[in-house]
C-alpha cells in the first residue's frame, strides 16, 4: 500500500486574513482627538502707546490645583457662579470709557445696567477679566470656566441686541455666517465693540 503524506497547511491565506482584519480594526477604531479652546490673538502693533490699568478695571479669577476658584483673592465661589460675576463686572459701568486716538474724551456708559460701583470697572471697553491657573489644574476646570467667561460677553450682547435691533446677538450672528452682508457686520462689529471680549491669561502658577 502506497505511504499518505500528510498534507501541508497553506499559511498564505491566513496572513491575509490577519492583515484585513488588521486593515479593519484600523479603519474602525475611533481616536480621541484633542480639543482646544479657540481664541483670536491680536494683531501685532508696531507703537503701543503705554497704558496704565487701574486694579478696578480687573477682575482677578485664580483656580488652583484643587480646582478651587478665587476672585480677587479673597473669595471662594462655583464654577456656576463665574458667569454672575462677570456680567456685574463688565457691565458695572461706574465711569467713562477710554479717549479715543483722536484725542476725544471718553464717555459713561449709557447702555450699561450694572451696579455703577467706584469701587468697579469704569467701562465695558476697560473692564480685564484675567484667568490664571496652577499647572496642577484640570483641563475640564479651566474650560468650564472659560465657557462661563465666554457666556457672561454674549449674554450681555444677546441684551443689547434685543434692545437695539429686537434680535439677539447669537441670531445676527448666525445669519451673518449664514448669508453675510455689510448691515449684518456693521451691527456685530457694534454689540462687539460695547462689550470687547478682554481676557488675560497670565503663566500658571508652578
Amino acid at each position: 500500500m502506497a505511504r499518505r503524506e500528510n498534507s501541508e497547511i497553506n499559511a498564505g491565506s491566513m496572513a491575509d486574513i490577519a492583515f484585513l482584519l488588521l486593515i479593519f480594526f484600523l479603519v474602525t477604531t475611533t481616536m480621541d482627538v484633542d480639543s482646544g479652546i479657540s481664541r483670536k490673538l491680536p494683531e501685532k502693533s508696531e507703537d503701543t502707546p503705554e497704558v496704565t490699568i487701574k486694579q478696578k478695571n480687573v477682575l482677578d479669577i485664580t483656580v488652583n490645583r484643587n480646582n478651587q476658584i478665587l476672585i480677587e483673592g479673597t473669595d471662594f465661589v462655583q464654577v456656576t457662579d463665574i458667569r454672575r460675576i462677570a456680567m456685574d463686572f463688565i457691565d458695572n459701568g461706574g465711569g467713562e470709557s477710554a479717549p479715543k486716538p483722536d484725542g476725544t474724551p471718553g464717555v459713561p456708559c449709557d447702555y450699561c445696567q450694572g451696579a455703577k460701583d467706584p469701587a468697579s470697572s469704569d467701562h465695558p471697553s476697560k473692564a480685564i477679566i484675567s484667568l490664571q491657573s496652577d499647572r496642577g489644574t484640570t483641563y475640564g476646570m479651566y474650560v468650564s470656566i472659560q465657557n462661563e467667561i465666554e457666556a457672561a460677553y454674549n449674554e450681555l450682547r444677546n441684551r443689547l441686541a434685543l434692545e437695539k435691533y429686537k434680535r439677539t446677538y447669537s441670531d445676527l450672528l448666525k445669519d451673518y455666517n449664514d448669508n453675510g452682508g455689510d448691515k449684518l457686520k456693521e451691527k456685530i462689529d457694534f454689540l462687539k465693540d460695547s462689550y470687547p471680549q478682554i481676557i488675560t491669561e497670565p503663566e500658571p502658577i508652578k
